[in-house]
């Protein structure tokens, strides 16, 4: 298709992610499922209809849609629901969050892999996706004590995934260095990404808030928000930051300061649904499925114990923080789906340890479609069982 130039296939990239999301509704899957497997289909390793180079220069879409992503999971942070939830879901969310980071990081060093390569993958085992489970609640108006623990506890543990990866990523390069790396630099190096992430992420909260008083209008709102976490991004990279926390404190201090955040979060909601579809639609496309047979068992490791460490986790968690008993048995099993931030993680690992990145992005890839699938079903069931789910008719 050498007649095709960039903008025509981010034109059919996002075309076949709006079909593929009409499939999903047919067979009741997750609209995510259908851009990656869509991604995969048209990409450069299976149908060819995207090529390779194309692909690659796509690349700046997934560091601005992670951008948007820990923009999002900033504002649920909100102090006035903080507080009107307890401290259960906090204990709760870094109970299976850690839980999920050990258990598989355990796994994967004991079966014989490079601890380099286990603590960055273990770090992204936190992760979870809200979208599909939050689904299932609307769908069946689930109701009672474990739905309303999902919320802040997802929100959580994506950001302890966040500075876990940060510190993994770390730890992992300085292993990697050959002993060439200081103490003080393989300590200094995360310290300086999540502490400073945080720190200009405040101060960028801070601007926002006043900012948008000087703006009345929707568009530019809008246009100033957009801004704002594009320089969180670009100046992150430049200083060594984590672009991730930066926009996620950056949100967090402006849902919690200004009388208009409300307003602005509804209108990034608006704009990103092109810029997540071919989010995960290029993060199917660069699936290369050539390299499956070589990650299938530490693939299939990842994706059991990152849900036993959930599980038990979150029991845990729900048990030492007297959350309601049905909270504690149940609450795992909606804590499944992975997407996003995984694999926006998973991105940033193809840069930051580019001799694990290929691997580490066909695992999480991979992992996503499995989760995503089985994912929402395992919720709905954990939900009935909790008894907030009506029966059917």
């Amino acid at each position: 298709m050498d007649f095709l130039n960039t903008y025509t296939y981010l034109a059919i990239a996002i075309i076949l992610s709006l079909l593929s999301g009409k499939l999903m509704k047919l067979i009741k899957l997750p609209n995510v499922t259908g851009y990656l497997i869509f991604g995969l289909l048209a990409g450069p390793y299976c149908l060819k209809l995207i090529p390779k180079e194309v692909v690659e220069q796509f690349r700046i879409i997934p560091n601005i849609a992670l951008g948007f992503i820990a923009f999002s999971i900033g504002s649920e942070f909100k102090l006035s629901y903080l507080k009107k939830v307890g401290k259960s879901p906090i204990i709760i969310a870094l109970a299976e969050a850690l839980g999920a980071v050990l258990v598989v990081d355990l796994i994967l060093i004991v079966t014989g892999n490079d601890v380099a390569f286990s603590l960055v993958l273990g770090a992204i085992a936190a992760a979870t996706a809200p979208a599909a489970t939050l689904m299932v609640v609307r769908q069946y108006k689930a109701k009672g004590p474990v739905t309303n623990t999902l919320l802040p506890v997802v929100a959580i543990d994506d950001a302890v995934a966040l500075m876990a990866f940060g510190l993994s990523v770390a730890i992992a390069k300085a292993i990697g260095s050959d002993g060439t790396a200081s103490l003080a630099s393989i300590l200094l190096n995360p310290l300086i990404e999540i502490v400073g992430g945080l720190i200009f992420g405040v101060i960028l909260g801070i601007i926002l808030k006043f900012c948008v008083k000087w703006y009345s209008s929707r568009g530019n709102r809008l246009s100033l928000t957009a801004a704002m976490i594009l320089l969180a991004i670009g100046i992150s990279e430049i200083c060594g930051f984590s672009s991730l926390l930066a926009c996620m404190a950056m949100s967090s201090v402006f849902v919690n300061t200004s009388n208009q955040s409300e307003k602005v979060f509804e209108l990034v909601d608006s704009f990103t649904p092109p810029i997540f579809m071919l989010f995960f639609f290029i993060s199917g496309a660069e699936l290369d499925i050539s390299i499956l047979p070589s990650v299938g068992v530490i693939g299939l490791l990842y994706v059991i114990f990152r849900v036993i460490g959930k599980v038990f986790g979150a029991a845990f968690g729900a048990k030492i923080s007297n959350a309601a008993p049905v909270v504690k048995k149940y609450l795992g099993l909606t804590l499944i789906p992975q997407a996003g931030v995984a694999i926006g993680l998973a991105g940033v690992a193809m840069n930051v340890v580019p001799e694990y990145g290929n691997k580490i992005r066909t695992i999480i890839l991979c992992g996503t479609v499995i989760y995503e699938l089985v994912g929402p079903v395992i919720t709905k069931v954990a939900l009935t069982k909790a008894g907030e789910i009506e029966k059917v008719r």
